[in-house]
């Protein structure tokens, strides 16, 4: 490449690829109803401008490529062909050969030896094809229903005319590097910025704090344009999935159509490079797993052609984007099942598990479900890798799904990496930055309730928040620092908590102090830092000292906070078996209502909840609750033992018989077929015990007796119990009459 036309050829190479991107959506429309006369003659262009551009520079490969498709998109233009579903694919191979010479040029600086007479002579073929118009009734249908196109370019006046070009006038291209120096550089302004907003209410100067003021006024509207010039509508890496989709569609043998929403929502550019492959390999799990075939889905009462939506929006300062399908869904049942197979979980952890923990062990390494491994999936390599990168930029992504309903994925990530607003606390008198964008809100315990509200539960400290066990980390105790934060044998006069969100898990963070919020900008850390895990960066904070922001997915993992279950995964090969018969087993002592102690393994209780008697409800004389959109019906298992029939007036509350302030104290148990709310008297504690069974206290759901805590102790076999009651005292709504809990409708 000659040295003059260095720069001549780098900005071909900029209009050339943003040429081809656009050119792949309008190429897809020629295949559905959008193929309108404009978008004909938008294509025809953007090939005639990369011909002509290529023949003045000198690059006769990609000349005759582009001439050869140029002449076949004339005639679809003028009418003389009507566009097939084989034309556009073989029109979509041109445009891949393009990106492959542009690469070409952009690494060796010429074209490469590359033969492509087989695409121009297929290319030369299409153009002989019967010119004569022919209803779309006599066409090959496609293999896959046309995706939805990005929006068509604005109708030109005249198909013959070059569009318009004043708009462009108004645009400069920038070097992303130079966008990048810019951005540090105002993120060293903001920090200065910071730094005299700390210094000004100490000085005695009206001038001098009237000049900070304006500073930081300044300082605010430059980072909020310097910002919006590293800040692109996600259309532009939507524009590149429909492709996606349609070929994938094609190799599966299904029709699929993708909508998207919010096309023109913003978001920092080093943050769509981050997303575009964890975006592109969800829509491709939508269509390989999730929509079904044709014939399938025809089969339920579905239209032939499944969807799949991606939407982006802006949220509670973040980006949030939703890829959702109207497939099949997540089958629970087959998850876990594989999970067992592969180690990853043990048959009694999956049992207590709920269905979003089910859902979630699709993020694991290596699970899969597919049954044969092909060129798309079934390797087990993908889910885990699209969560890894999404938490790398300080994202979270989620899974909701129904069987037969389809399935959705939910992202939230920061709008941008450079600049974010955090709460600053302090543990043991350092300084540390917890990103907003994790932070639920803020608990502050006083007095009493500072040693009240805060309880041990096999040992792990937990607050009662609302009715739910909120575990707490001691930011002092995991970082080694000591201090009040670390959950010393100390009264504190005061317990501080942030709640905080680690993927779909809350914990409590207690801290020494809360400080302020404020917008820092983001250092990258030294290795050594970053390898502790618990760190995202740091920050230099107004008074020039320097804070850590906390990695709060790190933090929950170092503290055990995020579910055993995929800590477990990666142990278990590790770990030995017990030579020497089983060992202790977590168990949940508790008193029945009739004053009877018993105990139940852990591993078969869902939730422990506590309900108000005010929200106990009669639904046909038995007593039931609202509970996580469902209806839970409330066996007593003392009545469960002795054979009565509940009955509503019997049970706390309004129409009871006990002091309605009494909460009420609900084992949540569910397997595949029943959920149901066991209520006790009272919930003593958790033990780790060895259950030697001494004696057999009776028939039934007791299984024998323990000495527990120094006292006997019924041992009762719970699933046992609800599987000998009767059928009538649960409520249906499953396939084939499961009673599973009747989904409350709003």
């Amino acid at each position: 490449m000659k040295p003059e036309l260095d720069e001549i050829v780098t900005e071909f190479l900029a209009e050339a690829r943003e040429n081809l991107d656009l050119l792949d959506g309008e190429l897809l429309a020629l295949e559905g109803s959008a193929a309108t006369p404009q978008t004909l003659a938008s294509v025809f262009r953007r090939v005639h401008t990369i011909k002509g551009a290529c023949g003045f520079i000198g690059f006769p490969r990609l000349e005759s490529v582009a001439h050869v498709a140029e002449n076949l998109l004339s005639k679809l233009r003028d009418g003389e062909l009507r566009p097939t579903p084989d034309m556009v694919t073989t029109l979509l191979e041109m445009a891949d050969t393009m990106r492959g010479i542009l690469g070409r040029i952009e690494t060796g600086g010429d074209e490469g030896e590359g033969d492509h007479t087989s695409l121009i002579e297929r290319l030369t073929r299409l153009q002989t094809k019967s010119a004569a118009p022919a209803p779309p009734a006599e066409a090959a249908p496609p293999a896959a229903a046309p995706v939805a196109p990005p929006a068509p370019p604005p109708p030109a006046t005249d198909p013959e005319e070059p569009p318009v070009t004043a708009a462009a006038d108004g645009f400069v291209r920038v070097d992303v590097a130079l966008l990048d120096k810019l951005m540090n550089l105002v993120g060293e302004l903001v920090l200065t910025r910071n730094q005299v907003l700390e210094v000004a209410p100490r000085v005695a100067d009206e001038t001098f704090a009237a000049t900070s003021q304006r500073l930081s006024h300044i300082t605010t509207e430059l980072q909020s344009s310097v910002m919006k010039t590293r800040m692109l509508p996600i259309a532009t890496l939507f524009d590149k999935l429909p492709r996606v989709v349609r070929d994938l569609a094609r190799v599966c043998g299904k029709q699929v159509r993708l909508l998207a929403e919010g096309r023109d929502t913003e978001l920092d550019k080093a943050i769509i490079e981050a997303v575009k492959d964890p975006l592109t390999h969800l829509i491709r799990n939508c269509v390989d797993h999730g929509v079904e075939p044709a014939a399938d889905r025809l089969s339920q009462g579905k239209t032939a052609e499944g969807r799949v939506l991606i939407r982006a929006y802006h949220g509670s300062g973040q980006m949030n984007i939703e890829i959702s399908d109207d497939g099949r869904g997540i089958n629970l049942k087959a998850i876990k099942t594989k999970a067992i197979d592969r180690g990853l979980i043990t048959v009694e952890e999956a049992a207590r598990m709920s269905d979003r923990d089910l859902q979630a062990l699709i993020f694991l390494p290596g699970f899969s479900t597919a049954v044969q491994v092909s060129n798309v999936s079934g390797r087990g390599v993908g889910m885990d890798v699209v969560k890894t990168n999404i938490e790398k930029i300080g994202g979270i992504v989620e899974v909701e799904s129904r069987v037969g309903a389809g399935t959705t994925f939910r992202i939230k990530i920061p709008l941008t990496l450079a600049i974010i607003p955090a709460l600053i606390v302090v543990s043991d008198g350092e300084s540390f930055a917890i990103p907003q964008a994790n932070l639920l809100e803020l608990v502050r315990l006083e007095g009493e309730r500072a040693t009240s509200g805060v309880e041990l539960i096999q040992g792990v400290a937990v607050h009662r928040l609302r009715g739910d066990l909120l575990p707490l980390v001691y930011l002092g105790r995991e970082l080694g620092l000591g201090g009040p934060a670390s959950g010393g044998d100390i009264a504190p006069a005061a317990v501080n908590i942030v709640v905080l969100q680690a993927e779909s898990q809350r914990f409590g963070l207690v801290v020494d102090r809360i400080a302020d919020a404020e917008e820092i900008v983001v250092k990258p850390l030294a290795p050594e830092l970053k390898a502790s895990g618990v760190f995202a960066g740091a920050t230099i904070r107004g008074d020039g000292r320097v804070a850590l922001i906390l990695d709060v997915l790190g933090i929950a993992k170092r503290a055990n906070v995020i579910s055993d279950v995929q800590r477990r995964s990666k142990v278990r090969d590790t770990q030995a078996p017990h030579a020497d018969g089983p060992g202790p087993q977590s168990l949940l002592l508790f008193i029945t209502r009739d004053g009877r102690r018993m105990v139940i393994p852990l591993s078969s209780v869902a939730r422990l909840e506590e309900f108000a008697p005010s929200r106990l409800e009669a639904v046909a004389g038995r007593p039931m609750v609202q509970y996580r959109g469902y209806i839970l019906p409330l066996l007593d298992i003392a009545d469960l033992l002795a054979g009565v029939t509940p009955a509503a007036a019997s049970w706390p509350g309004p129409a009871g018989s006990r002091d309605s302030n009494t909460t009420v104290p609900v084992v949540v148990y569910n397997d595949e077929h029943r959920r149901v709310g066991l209520m006790v008297g009272q919930i003593v504690d958790v033990v780790e015990e060895i259950l030697p069974v001494t004696a057999s206290a009776g028939p039934g759901a007791i299984t024998g007796c323990a000495v527990i805590a120094q006292k006997l102790t019924e041992v009762l076999d719970l699933r046992r119990l609800i599987r000998s009651a009767p059928a009538n005292l649960f409520v249906s709504d499953g396939p084939g009459g499961d009673a599973v809990g009747l989904r409350v409708i709003a």
